[in-house]
Order: structure tokens, then C-alpha cells, then sequence
């Protein structure tokens, strides 16, 4: 098996790139694997060497944030945004699952993970987190900090659609309040339970998870239920918005139909006239005498006055 990238992580001293995957663990530190799942040889060597229900879980296809301890250490499964630039929607989200114990981390992915690769270029350059809680402490707040950066992208747009329709009185793209209300469930769907696994690495019986780790985890689950909250508002935003665009249509609709409706009422009855006196038959008035249309012209406009005047009377408009 070939990982993406593995690292030996002394607790003192510089990390040091692992070619040979069968090289003993190292006395003081850990040792970091991430690898590609989709990869030759990677579910064998992950029941191989970690615990059975670490690699079940790890090899699972399809996954939603959670944590739990296990054996000495951690199975944590983390959503983050799909930064890939070949990727249409960041909000299809794409999963890291990792495996932390005392001296081996191994985190696997399906899809490309921006921030595994940030943290492991950050490792390479010599910044390494010196303990295994502190690694999954630093990936999750990778993982949260570009939420909470795309979260204020998609409120920033918000207030931009109520710009364009209550300060301004237009209406915005046809598509613009379809992909963000889209995009805001997306993030919705798994902000929720990310926040609930963030929480229980809190747990005082979680193992591995030290103090320093547990504050800092608690911070990063407040941040998350945060998010959680204003992503709750941006769609209730846009469930307002939504039903003003809809109400303002409705509105314009009624408004030209109640025209159309007055427009018809005052020309019916002249239509009537004309139609009555548009009939090729005998005995029609006015046949032979010159003046007779410009009369029933007048008479047609006199009749569609007198419409027009009863009907402001009633104030039926």
C-alpha cells in the first residue's frame, strides 16, 4: 500500500517522511498515514493494522460526521467543504475518516480533502502537531474555519438578494435564490451532526483526548453549533425571501388580470353592438344611409363612457 504521504512525528525534533509503511513506529511520537481508499491494497493494509471496527468504519462507502472511542483511541469522521477546482458545488461535501491512537494516525479519504493536504504540507514544513489529539485538533479546526469563512460567503450573498429586492425594488436572477437555499441545506445536513461529534470528543471518557485537546475541541464544537445556528437563520432568511418574490409576483399578476378584467367589462358591451350590427341579413338599419357607421361608431364609444362612468361610480376601480 502506498500512502498519500506518512510521516514520523517526534515529540521534540523535525518529522521525518516515511517511504516504508513496515518501519517500527516510533518510540517517542507517532506516526501520521493518509491515504486515497480508492488506492491498491489500502482496506488490507487497514485491517492489517488497526483494531477490526476502526477498519470497518474507516472502509465504510458512505458516512455522516460521528466520533467514538475505541481500544485506546479515537474513530472520528469529519465533513469538510469539496474545494476540488474540478468540483461544481463546495457544498457536496466530502468526508475524512480517521483513526487516532497513541502513536498511529491514519486518516483516509475518498475524494481529495483540502485540509488533510494543508496540514500535511504544514507537517512537512516542520509544523507538526506533537501529539495525535493535537493532529485531529488542528484538521477539525481546518475543517471549521473554511465553513465558517463559505458560511459568511453565503450570508454575504443573502444580504445582497435583500439589497436587490427591498432597497431596490428588482428582482434578483432567476437562479440565484434556488442555488443558495440548495446550498444552505447542503451545508445544514451535515453542520448538525459535525457539531455533535465535535461534542463528544469533549467527553471526559473519551480516550486519547487530554485537556488541552478537550478545550480546544470544546471551542471548535461551540464554532460548529454556531454555524449551525446562522446557517438556521440564512435559511429562514431565504424562506422569507423566497415568499416575498412569490408575493410580489401574485401581486403584479392580480394587479394586470383586475385590468384586464375593467379593460373587458368597458369594451363587452360595445362589442356586443358591433357584432350585432356586423350580421349579413336582411332588414339591418342604416344600410343605405351614408352617416349610419359614424353614428354607430359614436354610439359605441357613448355606450363603453357609460360603462366606464357606472363602474367608477360603483368603485369597482
Amino acid at each position: 500500500m502506498t500512502p498519500l504521504f506518512a510521516y514520523d512525528i517526534p515529540t521534540e525534533g523535525t518529522p521525518r517522511a516515511v517511504s516504508d509503511l513496515d518501519h517500527p513506529l516510533p518510540e517517542d511520537g507517532y506516526r501520521w498515514v493518509h491515504c486515497d481508499f480508492t488506492h491498491p491494497g489500502v482496506e488490507d493494509w487497514l485491517f492489517a493494522n488497526l483494531p477490526e471496527r476502526a477498519a470497518e468504519i474507516l472502509s465504510l462507502p458512505e458516512t455522516r460526521p460521528r466520533s467514538l472511542g475505541h481500544e485506546g483511541g479515537v474513530i472520528v469522521i469529519l465533513r469538510g467543504l469539496n474545494l476540488d477546482p474540478e468540483a461544481d458545488d463546495p457544498e457536496d461535501m466530502v468526508a475524512l475518516r480517521l483513526w487516532a491512537g497513541p502513536r498511529l494516525v491514519v486518516s483516509v479519504r475518498r475524494r481529495m480533502v483540502r485540509s488533510a493536504q494543508e496540514v500535511g504540507a504544514e507537517v512537512a514544513s516542520g509544523d507538526a502537531p506533537r501529539s495525535p489529539q493535537m493532529l485531529l485538533v488542528r484538521l477539525a479546526a481546518n475543517f471549521t474555519d473554511r465553513i465558517e469563512h463559505h458560511g459568511v460567503a453565503i450570508e454575504d450573498k443573502v444580504d445582497d438578494l435583500e439589497d436587490l429586492l427591498f432597497a431596490d425594488a428588482r428582482q434578483p436572477e432567476r437562479r440565484d435564490l434556488p442555488e443558495l437555499r440548495t446550498a444552505s441545506i447542503r451545508l445544514h445536513r451535515f453542520l448538525t451532526p459535525q457539531a455533535v461529534a465535535l461534542q463528544q470528543l469533549t467527553d471526559p471518557r473519551m480516550p486519547l483526548i487530554d485537556a488541552e485537546a478537550r478545550e480546544d475541541l470544546s471551542e471548535l464544537a461551540d464554532r460548529a453549533q454556531r454555524a449551525v445556528e446562522e446557517m438556521n437563520a440564512i435559511r429562514e432568511r431565504l424562506a422569507a425571501l423566497a415568499d416575498h418574490v412569490d408575493m410580489k409576483q401574485n401581486t403584479r399578476l392580480a394587479r394586470n388580470s383586475y385590468a384586464l378584467s375593467i379593460v373587458a367589462a368597458i369594451f363587452l358591451p360595445m362589442s356586443f353592438v358591433t357584432g350585432l350590427f356586423g350580421v349579413n341579413v336582411a332588414g339591418m338599419p342604416g344600410v343605405d344611409w351614408a352617416p349610419a357607421f359614424a353614428v354607430l361608431t359614436l354610439a359605441s364609444i357613448g355606450l363603453g363612457a357609460v360603462v366606464y362612468i357606472v363602474l367608477r361610480a360603483m368603485r369597482l376601480f
